[in-house]
């Protein structure tokens, strides 16, 4: 699908050099289910050769084609099957050669990120899940592009809460083992509910097993573009407002689909799906929050940021549902505290707390994300913020996760420097109170009733 006419061509470039639109990944999805093998080395050769064959041109063609439409392409990445999976057949404790496959092969290519040091766990976890997660404070600290992933609840399965737990102290183990970059290895690692299989963005992005072999996805960027779009609209009713949103989604959309069916035409692959999700970055002008505060809320935080967020959600999926029957991953809009520079102004003027962070997450794409917080934070706090997460994703149908890192050595007041798309964010107050009876439980909290529909 094209752009029709000069005047969209023309407000397309506009958007480009005025609004920082981009395409923020173009996601390459490899199935690794036949480089199973009983031998470890012989699994990670196989690994080497599929990734070698079939991403060798990602980074060429993305940038081919970047060029030619005047589309900036930010990050160019890849996401696998999940490995848990694929090391089942080593029988092995040590899936550590994997990750390190995965980070030499993904720098040959080129790409910027790897997505599927994954396990999914929602209703139980095997032996080579158990290694997999053992294994990932260490994996993330020794590799560099590498991003995991751990699936522990679902709307069908209820929430594992003993892999709740388990993930607690891995995030804190993940923060402590790369103390000296302010704890970026919890930065790389997403704890799940309700995980989908065709997400391209990091850190969760992982290749379901339902899956086709190759897949090229795209997740499209432009909280500029939306911002733009309000200002246009300033004191109408929020009909409008939502009229507004939707026809820049539309547009925003139908650029992303051009860019994702164009690379994957050029490798020789299927094109997956478009990814509404507006995904903000450090940048002034590329702000969700700011969408937020446009809408109306002096800062975001203020009574009515929830429901502010609940248009813009809403809005931006029925413009983008217009635009491209293939839509998938998260699809909403993402509000990372450390990538998005009016999120990290509300948290240092106080407008904006974990708590209320957490009640957005109910109508936002994805979870508590890129929350930095006190490096001292007990192991089980972090189960439960986990598992607070877990429980609105599960209760609602809808994904949620959790990314936050707890950063050695610093505390509230301070802040943590991540770099790159990932930013930087001043270190969120947590509650003192203790969650760990709450944590030592273990076992599973029961699948809703909602749940049974058949």
């Amino acid at each position: 699908m094209g752009l029709d006419t000069t005047g969209e061509i023309l407000e397309t470039i506009q958007m480009i050099a005025e609004d920082n639109l981009d395409v923020r990944t173009v996601t390459l999805g490899l199935s690794l289910l036949d480089c199973a093998d009983t031998d470890t080395k012989r699994a990670c050769a196989r690994i080497e050769e599929r990734i070698l064959g079939a991403a060798s041109r990602l980074v060429a063609t993305a940038e081919e084609v970047a060029g030619e439409f005047g589309v900036p392409i930010i990050n160019k990445r890849l996401s696998v099957t999940p490995i848990s999976l694929v090391a089942a057949a080593c029988r092995t404790d040590d899936p550590l050669p994997f990750a390190q496959t995965l980070d030499r092969v993904g720098k040959a290519v080129g790409v910027d990120f790897v997505g599927g040091y994954s396990a999914l766990v929602q209703a139980g976890a095997t032996r080579s899940d158990l290694a997999l997660i053992e294994s990932i404070p260490e994996a993330l600290a020794t590799t560099d592009i590498v991003c995991s992933s751990v699936n522990i609840g679902s709307t069908r399965s209820g929430i594992n809460m003993s892999a709740t737990a388990k993930m607690g102290e891995q995030v804190l183990a993940a923060a402590h083992k790369t103390a000296d970059k302010d704890g970026i290895g919890a930065a790389k690692l997403v704890v799940f509910a309700n995980a989908v299989e065709d997400n391209p963005f990091m850190a969760g992005a992982f290749h379901g097993v339902s899956q086709r072999d190759a897949v090229v996805s795209v997740g499209i960027s432009g909280p500029g573009v939306i911002e733009r779009a309000l200002a246009g609209v300033q004191g109408r009713p929020f009909e409008e407002c939502a009229e507004a949103i939707k026809k820049s989604a539309f547009k925003i959309t139908r650029m992303g689909q051009l860019v994702g069916q164009t690379v994957a035409k050029r490798l020789g692959v299927s094109f997956g799906i478009v990814d509404l999700s507006l995904a903000p970055t450090p940048a002034v002008g590329d702000s969700v929050a700011a969408i937020l505060e446009e809408l109306g809320v002096e800062a975001v935080g203020a009574p009515g940021t929830t429901a502010a967020l609940a248009l813009l959600n809403d809005a931006v999926k029925k413009g983008g549902l217009m635009a491209c029957s293939l839509v998938g991953g998260l699809s909403g809009s993402f509000i990372p505290v450390s990538e998005d520079a009016n999120m990290i102004q509300a948290v240092q003027r106080g407008s904006l707390s974990l708590t209320k962070l957490e009640a957005m997450t109910a109508i936002c794409s994805v979870g508590l994300d890129m929350i930095a917080i006190p490096g001292d934070t007990p192991a089980a706090t972090i189960t439960g913020l986990i598992a607070d997460e877990a429980a609105i994703g599960v209760a609602n149908g809808k994904t949620t996760a959790v990314r936050v890192i707890p950063v050695p050595g610093k505390g509230v007041g301070d802040q943590a420097n991540f770099g790159g798309l990932l930013g930087w964010a001043p270190i969120m107050e947590v509650t003192s109170l203790s969650s760990e009876k709450f944590a030592a439980r273990g076992g599973r909290i029961p699948a809703p009733v909602h749940s049974f529909k058949n």
